[in-house]
Order: C-alpha cells, then structure tokens, then sequence
C-alpha cells in the first residue's frame, strides 16, 4: 500500500472487526441495535484499521522515493510533526510532537517525507519507546546520514484517563545515532528545538 491520505479497507477484515466490536458493546451491556449505536461497529471497524494502516506501509521506500544529490552537510531539522499513535497495552491513544534531525552524507530527502515516515511507525500498535527508535533506525539505515536524532513528547491517554489519572504529565523520549552523539552536536540539535517557532 502506498502513503496517502485516502482511507481504504479491506471488507474481509472490516466484515470480522464489525462483529468483534458489535460483541464487545453487547458484552459491555449496550444495545448495539439502538439507533445510536447502530453505525458504531462499522464506523469502529474502519477507524481501527486507518489508526493501524503503518503495518501496510514501507517506510524505507517512502524515504527513497524523493532521494537528491547535495553536499549539504550540517544539521537537518522536522520539528513540532503531529503524532498520533495507539498504546499497545491498553488500544488507547497517545499524542503529541516529533521532532526529528540529520546530517546529509550527500544526499537529502524531500522533507515531507520524514512526517510520513513518522505517521508510518505511529500507526501501529506501539509502544513511544519502541516508536522513536524505530523512526530512528528508518532514517540512519535508509538515508545513511553522517547522524540522526528522534525525540518524541507525548501524552499518553492510558495515564489521563485511568491508572493514576494525571492529566498534564507529558512523556519524552529520544534517541541518537553518529555526530549526534558529540556533547557539542547534541546541543546544537536541542538548541534548535528550543528555538522560536516558525
């Protein structure tokens, strides 16, 4: 499947997550057949797999798809990309911004391409740390970058909504490869992201 914004569905599957979803609310003691809910499953069904559809995209292949010869060769920064993912654990959401950066070693890639690759790992069941490496390893084994650095900040409706509930407590990750390891090239990247928005 390639990256685009048009939602599509497998009707086996959305046929099977009708049902499931249709037993679920049954279970939960609602009526599935009441006119507010009568929709539900079908909308549910759909919903899952658009929030799941990074299992039939192949992020390499995006990245590769826009690759340019250039000679730039200092930092390279997305900041603030949207993140929408789902918590393996509990299948509810967690949301926030990525932010991620590297070192051109001769080539560049078109910079709508690093959002997409971040949605491609976001939707899927997952975990934030798993998600940043992920991104991570994406850009470093595909680009082969001089450096690359994710960091991801989320807040985790798991948390919000049950557990401990605590509303305003927010979740950062990151992780680095290559010149980003360097004290002074680290800096230089957290600086950036500290920077005035654009």
């Amino acid at each position: 499947m390639s990256y685009n914004k048009k939602e599509s569905y497998n009707p086996e599957t959305t046929e099977v997550l009708i049902k499931n979803y249709t037993s679920i609310i049954e279970q939960l003691g609602e009526d599935p057949s009441r006119e507010g809910l009568i929709k539900t499953p079908e909308r549910a069904a759909k919903a899952m797999q658009f929030l799941t559809q990074g299992y039939d995209l192949d992020a390499k292949e995006i990245l590769t798809s826009a690759l340019f010869p250039e000679e730039y060769s200092e930092i390279v920064i997305v900041k603030d990309i949207e993140v929408y993912s789902m918590c393996e654990h509990h299948i509810l959401p967690f949301f926030g911004k990525a932010h991620v950066a590297y070192i051109p070693n001769g080539h560049v890639v078109g910079l709508s391409k690093i959002p997409r690759v971040v949605d491609v790992f976001a939707r899927r069941l997952q975990v934030q740390e798993r998600l940043t490496h992920q991104v991570l390893d994406c850009i470093q084994d595909t680009l082969k970058p001089l450096g690359a650095a994710v960091v991801i900040e989320a807040r985790h409706m798991c948390m919000m909504m049950r557990g401990v509930e605590k509303q305003n407590s927010i979740t950062t990750t990151s992780a680095f490869t290559g010149e980003f390891r360097k004290t002074e090239t680290r800096n230089e990247f957290l600086k950036l992201l500290l920077s005035n928005r654009v």
